[in-house]
């Protein structure tokens, strides 16, 4: 039996949740590693195939849902219907159980050269749903149905009734549309059947009477079946001017035309015009949810989004906030990026003035379900390694046996079909499907319900009054459990769930801070080759004990620490209501999706940037830790300017002002320096190991960021934001 991996796990886990989710949604997909990604994505696409299939299998409901690829009978009703019938919204087919899933892939990058990368959505969904549904059926709905130049049909609300019909016919002087159709056609048919089966007089044409001439009877019923054709043909002559006019000018030929033309693009109309074609889509598909009697769900993968520059990467995300996300939308868009590229170059975008366009408020606005992607452990880095050596090998293996075969002169379909089958066995994430993946809706719905209601009074304080807020909570929720469910983690009390997800939405940064201080503990407790850490210590105890390093990297680390809520709140959640430990933080490792990690890898390098020392002959001028200073007391000084083999009068100066390591970190320097009276050769040192850069050096770093911004970012970016919005100054001016 195959055995999953843990991105299976993740995309099973995922998928299961989009199958659940009510549209529309976004989903941030985030992860550094592009082929994960792009594996993650085809697992997803295939776990929902599944699942749809699945539950349409069993489902036992009176109307059965139609076949995706109508028969004759079927096209002739879809035709029916588009041209006779309006449909009729009821609360029975608003919330069908089966489900279909559209897939549509935009690449950002084969649009990157237009100006109007948001635009090409457009397009890309247009070609899809003509792909899908087909051509002839959209502009059949498009001249039957939709009426474009109807401005009330934008703005009209979308009625829902409680009632059986799902259809109802259209009326023409409150006589149904296809019953005077049908008398249309059977007027001509009866006037020719009785010109057939009639005998008229002939006339006599050799008559010598004088006066009028008498009537033709002939060119009387003439004239009456011209009279009765012409009514339908004249109807069924517009009906085919409007179907070969939408079918030679179609909308994306026109978005086409506008993405190309600059003086059409940069007026309003155009992006009207765009907003339009959406909604049309938009109502085609819910035209199709009620014949098919499916829910129909456009997912869109927007991927290689971080490799365009930073305005069309803010235009995208505008765009599917406002054209992918009405109410009624059918969308699900799925943002595969890279979040600290993502987030970098947000930052420094023409438009990022205020705290709510940076990059984690931004995407905090549009995303409905954050999923990122944890790090590969130990054992999946290795079966990874292995899978890629072992598919080096496969290929000059298949490489040398095609050679000998050729040489020999065998038929190239044998080493052909052996190539194939040693490709299935090298990636065996993407061709394999995991049986041994099995969580019951059933027991996932229970679950979040006694979630829900364990968690009612208590976390009710802790929630924003954001929607946007709560729907990631709640998506987040269920992905957690499937997850555990799937990795078969014995799962916690209920309430805890709940509690862990809204602490990594309500408190990213403070939450991120912890994780990086228990990880850099384990690894110094490896390194000394001690026993371990505590697993018994709370959150908040570790947290106490690294606040002051926080607080003094607050200023480099400003836009994450606006992320966090009430810090009041957060001492409440973690000493009164919720006491999560270290055990209870190692417990939920592979299941936080909802919290980026590149806050914690940005972090990571600022903590490990003032942790930098050496050892031998530097290890006297390399500055000491914060977490070292602030922890010392008067007498740990001593001993430290002793190593230093500093005189006793200086050590006897800080043993009797009792100068200890806040004293160090939070005293004027000046003040230290007149108390200490060294000689300037002993104060560089002394101040370089106990007290870091001067500030002098920090604004000089400041200002080294400005020229660093002004070399990486062309001239249209303001030159105020690097020193506003970077959130690591020294990793700037070091990267270049």
């Amino acid at each position: 039996m195959y055995e999953p991996t843990t991105d299976d796990i993740y995309a099973y886990a995922l998928s299961k949740a989009l199958t659940r989710v009510s549209a529309p949604a976004t989903v941030g997909l985030y992860s550094a590693c592009q082929n994960r990604i792009t594996r993650i994505l085809k697992k997803i696409e295939v776990y929902m195939t599944e699942e749809a299939s699945r539950t349409e299998q069993e489902y036992r409901g009176r109307s059965r849902p139609r076949s995706i690829k109508p028969s004759l009978c079927g096209l002739l009703a879809l035709i029916g219907r588009m041209l006779f019938y309006k449909p009729v919204w009821t609360k029975t087919n608003q919330h069908h159980p089966n489900v279909r899933f559209i897939y549509v892939h935009f690449s950002a990058w084969h649009f990157a050269g237009s100006n109007l990368l948001w635009a090409g959505i457009a397009m890309r969904l247009v070609h899809a749903m003509q792909w899908h549904f087909g051509k002839l059926q959209m502009v059949l709905y498009r001249v039957g149905q939709h009426n474009s130049d109807d401005e009330e049909e934008d703005v009209k609300e979308k009625i829902v009734i409680d009632g059986p019909h799902d259809w109802r016919s259209k009326k023409v002087c409150c006589c149904p549309l296809w019953s005077l159709a049908l008398v249309l056609l059977l007027i001509p048919i009866v006037i020719v059947v009785f010109l057939l089966t009639s005998k008229f007089p002939k006339t006599d044409t050799n008559s010598s009477h004088e006066g009028p001439e008498p009537k033709n009877h002939v060119g009387v019923l003439e004239g009456l079946i011209i009279a009765a054709l012409g009514v339908p043909a004249a109807s069924g002559l517009r009906f085919a001017f409007q179907m070969c006019k939408n079918l030679i000018f179609s909308q994306d030929l026109n978005i086409r035309r506008g993405m190309d033309n600059e003086r059409i693009s940069t007026q309003l109309g155009f992006m009207n015009d765009v907003r339009k074609e959406i909604w049309f889509l938009s109502r085609f598909v819910h035209f199709m949810e009620l014949f098919e009697r499916r829910r129909i769900r456009v997912v869109l993968k927007i991927t290689n989004l971080d490799r365009c520059t930073p305005t069309k990467i803010v235009a995208v995300l505008e765009a599917i906030n406002i054209l992918l996300s009405d109410e009624e939308s059918p969308f699900i868009s799925i943002l595969a990026v890279n979040p600290e590229v993502l987030m970098r170059k947000i930052n420094f975008a023409d438009c990022c003035f205020s705290k709510e366009d940076r990059a984690h408020a931004l995407l905090n606005c549009i995303v409905t379900l954050a999923f990122t992607v944890p790090p590969l452990c130990d054992d999946s880095k290795r079966t990874l390694f292995n899978g890629l050596v072992r598919n080096c090998e496969d290929r000059s293996t298949a490489r040398s046996r095609q050679a000998t075969r050729n040489l020999k002169g065998s038929s190239s379909a044998v080493p052909l079909v052996e190539i194939s089958l040693e490709r299935q066995e090298s990636y065996p994430l993407v061709e394999k499907t995991s049986a041994s993946l099995e969580v019951k809706n059933e027991e996932v719905e229970m679950w979040i319900r006694n979630i829900l209601i364990s968690n009612e009074r208590c976390l009710n304080k802790y929630m924003s009054e954001d929607t946007m807020f709560m729907r990631r909570v709640f998506n987040s929720i269920r992905v957690t459990v499937i997850i555990m469910k799937a990795l078969k983690i014995e799962l916690p009390q209920p309430e805890h769930v709940a509690a862990w997800v809204v602490l990594a939405n309500q408190w990213p940064c403070r939450l991120s801070w912890i994780i990086q201080c228990v990880e850099d503990a384990e690894q110094r407790a490896d390194i000394d080759r001690m026993t371990g850490t505590d697993d018994s210590k709370t959150l908040w105890k570790v947290f106490s004990e690294s606040k002051a390093e926080l607080y003094i990297m607050s200023a480099q680390i400003e836009d994450l620490l606006e992320l966090d809520g009430d810090p009041e709140m957060f001492e409440r959640f973690l000493t009164v209501d919720f006491e999560f430990t270290v055990n209870d933080l190692k417990t939920y490792e592979m299941t936080t999706v909802n919290l980026d990690h590149t806050i914690k890898t940005e972090l990571a390098q600022i903590r490990g940037t003032s942790r930098l020392k050496d050892s031998g002959w530097m290890r006297n001028l390399a500055p000491l830790p914060i977490t070292t200073i602030i922890n010392m007391a008067t007498q740990d000084v001593c001993k430290e300017m002793e190593r230093m083999k500093y005189p006793s009068k200086y050590i006897d100066k800080v043993r009797s002002h009792g100068l200890d390591g806040p004293a160090l970190v939070f005293g004027d320097v000046d003040d230290l320096k007149d108390l200490l009276d060294m000689t300037f050769g002993e104060w560089a040192t002394f101040r370089l190991h106990f007290l870091g850069l001067k500030p002098h050096h920090q604004a000089q770093n400041k200002k080294s960021v400005k020229k660093s911004a002004q070399a990486c970012f062309p001239p249209r970016f303001p030159l105020h934001v690097a020193n506003q919005y970077s959130s690591n100054p020294c990793l700037a001016t070091c990267s270049t």
